[in-house]
């Protein structure tokens, strides 16, 4: 019982140390909100599989490069797990980013987390979550993004995607999105019938910029997720 308290106190610890600098008011080059699919499709070894994903592209030092190269330097994250409407977990709270050492901790936060999503797709409500945050922070962000990651387009409950997506879309935020096509170690092919990646372009993404990735397997999710980092960080427009 010690020990799990101990343990307890350390992650609630991690987790303050790295919400401090986002919990002010202040103005960052960028508001990102990492969206990660947990619904049911996603088993408990996907789940750290794709969190290790991020927390190793946070800290990549391409990614920590196009964090500090903007205007103010810094950028504001957030991860959150998605998965029935009503499962969408803040895993890590907004931090800004400056620094290796704000990465470092924004990573050993998401990693520690434990898993609180489950069921089946609420794409709808994930994106909504997702705005609400935006939103609802003392941050300002010279740019405004949401990083879906997912599966599938299937949205089983909450509210329907397109009427979320056009009041998103309508505020100024963009919608990028990965498109998961095989994330355990065994790759058995596309998880849906139907092409995944232009579901997304159709139904999911928009605004500037706006793009989807796919990842294939095990080293391309990461590559994917570093590259689609670097892209959301250091767009500028044309």
């Amino acid at each position: 019982m010690r020990l799990f308290l101990v343990v307890f106190v350390a992650f609630n610890a991690i987790l303050g140390l790295v919400s401090l600098a986002g919990a002010q008011d202040q103005t960052v080059d960028l508001e990102l909100v990492l969206l990660s699919d947990a619904s049911g499709s996603i088993d408990e070894a996907e789940i750290a599989f794709q969190r290790e994903g991020y927390a190793s592209a946070i800290t990549d030092p391409a990614v920590l490069k196009a964090m500090t190269g903007g205007w103010y330097g810094k950028v504001a994250v957030t991860f959150v797990e998605w998965g029935d409407a009503f499962h969408q977990d803040v895993v890590v709270p907004w931090a800004v980013i400056g620094s290796p050492e704000d990465a470092e901790a924004f990573a050993g936060a998401l990693r520690a987390a434990p898993r609180r999503a489950f069921g089946s797709n609420a794409i709808g409500s994930a994106l909504q979550t997702a705005f609400d945050l935006i939103e609802g922070n003392a941050i300002t962000g010279l740019r405004r993004v949401i990083d879906f990651s997912g599966d599938s387009a299937w949205n089983g409950n909450g509210p329907e995607i397109a009427p979320v997506r056009a009041s998103i879309l309508a505020a100024g935020v963009t919608i990028n999105a990965l498109a998961i096509l095989c994330r355990a170690t065994e790759c058995s092919g596309r998880p849906v019938a139907y092409d995944l990646e232009q579901a997304f372009t159709d139904q999911i993404i928009g605004g500037p910029g706006s793009f989807v990735i796919t990842a294939d397997n095990r080293t391309t999710f990461a590559d994917a997720v570093r590259r689609k980092l670097i892209l959301e960080i250091a767009w500028a427009p044309r």
